[in-house]
């Protein structure tokens, strides 16, 4: 059941991000009281964000060749789920990357395009 829950939030959690960032896109180059329609970051956040993404990229492909990851979170540091022995576990953090690396490429993509608007 906590399982569902988990994955039934995320899932809420992805749309909502995604219709906060439709929103801004709807959004005109000037907004009503004439200040210019911001992105979800700025400039170094864009750079952080861009680091954390290709880092969770990597950590997901390198979990994919490899058929196991590293737990994420503070109350399992140092453990290693693999494929062939937590399958639950490991499609769990697997699940997790994926869905950061979406997240925050969805973010860098709508701050990018509200930058080059013409």
């Amino acid at each position: 059941m906590r399982t569902a829950i988990y994955y039934s939030l995320m899932l809420l959690l992805g749309f909502a991000w995604y219709k906060f960032g439709q929103n801004l896109l709807r959004k005109g180059r000037w907004d009503e009281n004439g200040e210019r329609t911001e992105g979800l970051v700025g400039p170094v956040g864009l750079l952080v964000t861009t680091v954390l993404t290709c880092y969770f990229l990597f950590e997901f492909l390198r979990a994919l060749v490899r058929g196991e990851v590293p737990c994420v979170g503070k109350a399992c540091r140092m453990q290693v789920y693999t494929l062939a022995a937590n399958a639950g576990d490991y499609w769990a953090n697997m699940f997790f990357l994926a869905w950061m690396v979406l997240g925050l490429s969805y973010a860098v993509y709508v701050t990018l395009k509200i930058w080059f608007r013409t």
